[in-house]
């Protein structure tokens, strides 16, 4: 509500669409912050992968075609995206819906696209965060990646397409499982996907699997990311296939998420 300029006359109204998602996206990523299990996954799990993955190669006498910190550090940028952008969200939005939170909120102005965008918004407020920290330790180790406009253009549009289909996948499934279940599910899907969908380690390190783990979103986050920084170019195929999970996550979201 307002005040018509020049009188006290009160002007009812919502505010500005663009302004309540503004609104929401700032009070979901101050919840995600002030939550100690969603910090440990963005950002304390990311950091002790990266530091055990190049320390342990260090160890192991494990060699790649680059440096270890140079592959390592795009792959966890990657499961830092995906610890955000889904087990995270995923787990939230379940138990806000459990706990009559989202209903609630639909009975304000915020319409449920509103309410969507505004968990989207905060996801990007706060990967840059894990960005800058997962990005400082790999600088700490040793990290040396492409820096030049196509590489930073690229790193930046698979982020921003992996954040939306993985964003799109854990609302479908916080919609459609109760809360318990989608704490299970989502924490089952993300380990599998961190241990086998080829997201810290290169899908040629799976060797015949490796040609699935390309085609799942994890797989095509992490090499679009690595191909973006190693060698400064546009995986085309990581990006197609972001954008068709992207797409599909989008509709079956739209078409199964309620209010509560």
């Amino acid at each position: 509500m307002s005040v018509q300029q020049g009188t006290f006359t009160p002007v009812p109204g919502a505010a500005p669409f663009a302004r309540q998602v503004l609104a929401q996206a700032g009070m979901e990523a101050r919840l995600l912050l002030r939550n100690g299990e969603q910090v440990l996954l963005a950002v304390v799990i990311p950091v002790i992968v990266l530091v055990g993955a190049v320390t342990g190669a260090a160890h192991l006498g494990l060699t790649f075609a680059h440096p270890a910190v140079d592959v390592f550090t795009p792959g966890v940028l990657a499961l830092a995206v995906m610890s955000t952008s889904f087990a995270s969200l995923a787990i939230a939005t379940g138990f806000e819906r459990r706990y009559g939170v989202i209903k609630r909120l639909g009975a304000s102005p915020l319409p449920r696209s509103g309410l969507l965008l505004g968990k989207v918004g905060a996801l990007f407020l706060v990967e840059v965060l894990q960005l800058l920290v997962v990005g400082a330790v790999g600088f700490a180790l040793g990290w040396d990646p492409a820096h030049d406009a196509l590489a930073l253009g690229s790193a930046l549009l698979v982020v921003v397409l992996g954040t939306l289909a993985f964003a799109g996948l854990g609302l479908f499934l916080a919609g459609v499982l109760r809360a318990e279940a989608t704490l299970a599910v989502a924490n089952l899907v993300y380990l599998l996907l961190m241990a086998g969908g080829a997201v810290v380690l290169p899908s040629s390190a799976y060797g015949a699997f490796g040609h699935v783990a390309a085609w799942l979103p994890s797989g095509a986050l992490g090499n679009g990311l690595r191909s973006a920084l190693i060698n400064g170019t546009l995986n085309l195929h990581s990006v197609t296939v972001l954008l068709v999970w992207s797409l599909v996550a989008a509709v079956l979201t739209a078409r199964t998420f309620s209010w509560e």
